[in-house]
């Protein structure tokens, strides 16, 4: 636990400037808008693999209660934090303990009786000592590097301000993947320094003066570096990144003019979205829930009772519709290609409605030495982590690309459904 301190009165001069309520807060009205999200969430089978977590926080924040689903959760995560806990990146256990904890319950002893906090702790500074060896590249990356300090700060665990002010500068080649700015990233970060620094204010932990002014200025560089990624149909980086975006813009008006950003218009990107089925994977879905209501993390409270507020919706699990599937099923064809010095392709025919990742399946099967291929599970669903025996890695920044007609996917391997006379690629790629 983290020492009390007197709160000096330079420090009282800065919390009286802290804004008591957030900015804007623009959120859907009807339960209807949000119900793709939540179907998303209770039905998908990855809604019990490594979203748990993800799903769970969304829906205490939000003051979606439903015994049966939050007992079904809290199995899968007790199981995790008992028997894989090692496994677990350090961004999935900050987000166990974020979700546990999210407000006062019973779930929340888990926390306390696996040592989580401790845990988090070490994992964080594997990341750092990752960083010193490996040409601060973390083990994972700075999404999950901001999850790690958000979940500390929230939940008293040690860590260090000046290692933080060391690591979290804006120009810091993590926050980009390749030339661009990454939305989500930057906006994790903007939470997670905001954690930092009202911590710094209320006393709660030590630091040097300069380290205050130095987050201030570090998240008022991320805030700009987030607005200049709106576009003009009002979302924020894309899609998926919008509802990080916002969170991080309810917490942080006092660093830009109101007419920098239109909240309503933004709303109403994702809501148009969602009704487009664009949220189809439950980490998705549960990442964008929380802004929609006016909620963000940093309303992770543990001592507040888990109840109702403006977002409450009592819904009940319905049961799963079954789908007759057609007598006949039409095919299409696309071109699939493999890029790496040279490029592999080949004319590949699968059903119609199709996602990427049967289309590199099939690939495979007409030629396994030029399209293997592997993949794990993760919250996001499956992700490529090598063709042609070439493996991603975090240490040395490389990943493999989704292209469709030559321009990166938004969406992943899993949920990106092909079309017909399409031309995809997975490409070697570098960031």
């Amino acid at each position: 636990m983290r020492q009390s301190h007197q709160l000096p009165l330079v420090g009282l001069l800065l919390f009286s400037l802290i804004p008591s309520q957030l900015c804007e807060i623009c959120e859907v009205s009807e339960k209807n808008d949000i119900t793709p999200l939540l179907n998303t969430m209770i039905h998908s089978k990855y809604t019990r693999g490594p979203s748990t977590a993800n799903v769970l926080l969304s829906l205490k924040l939000v003051g979606i209660q439903n015994q049966s689903l939050r007992q079904e959760m809290i199995k899968q995560i007790k199981y995790n934090v008992k028997m894989r806990v090692s496994d677990l990146s350090s961004g999935e256990l900050a987000l166990i303990i974020l979700g546990l904890g999210a407000c006062r319950s019973p779930e929340e002893t888990l926390i306390y009786d696996y040592h989580l906090i401790d845990q988090l702790e070490n994992k964080f500074q594997a990341e750092i000592k990752n960083m010193e060896t490996h040409n601060d590249n973390p083990l994972t990356n700075y999404y999950q590097l901001s999850l790690d300090v958000l979940a500390l700060c929230l939940f008293d665990g040690n860590y260090s301000t000046a290692e933080v002010v060391k690591r979290f500068n804006p120009e810091n080649k993590n926050y980009y993947f390749g030339s661009q700015f990454s939305v989500d990233t930057g906006a994790m970060a903007v939470l997670a320094l905001t954690c930092v620094k009202r911590s710094l204010i209320n006393g709660q932990v030590k630091a040097d003066g300069g380290d205050l002014m130095k987050i201030s200025n570090y998240t008022k560089s991320l805030v700009d570096k987030i607005l200049s990624k709106k576009k003009r149909n009002g979302l924020i980086g894309n899609t998926f990144s919008t509802g990080d975006a916002m969170q991080a813009l309810f917490v942080s008006s006092d660093y830009y003019n109101e007419n920098e950003w239109n909240c309503q218009e933004t709303l109403k990107a994702v809501l148009m979205k969602i009704s487009q089925g664009a949220f189809s994977i439950p980490t998705a879905a549960a990442q964008v829930l929380p802004a929609l209501l006016g909620k963000t993390y940093l309303d992770v409270n543990r001592d507040s009772s888990c109840v109702s507020g403006s977002g409450n919706f009592n819904i009940s699990i319905p049961e799963p519709v079954t789908v007759t599937p057609p007598e006949s099923q039409s095919n299409i064809s696309v071109n699939y290609s493999v890029r790496i010095n040279e490029t592999y392709s080949a004319n590949v025919t699968v059903p119609e409605g199709s996602v990427f990742l049967a289309v590199m399946e099939k690939a495979q099967e007409i030629n396994q030495t030029i399209f293997c291929f592997t993949m794990e599970e993760s919250q996001w669903g499956p992700y490529i982590t090598s063709v042609q025996g070439l493996w991603a890695s975090n240490d040395d920044r490389t990943y493999w690309e989704l292209l469709s007609g030559g321009k990166p996917l938004s969406q992943g391997v899993g949920s990106y459904v092909v079309h017909n006379g399409e031309n995809l690629e997975v490409r070697w790629r570098t960031y």
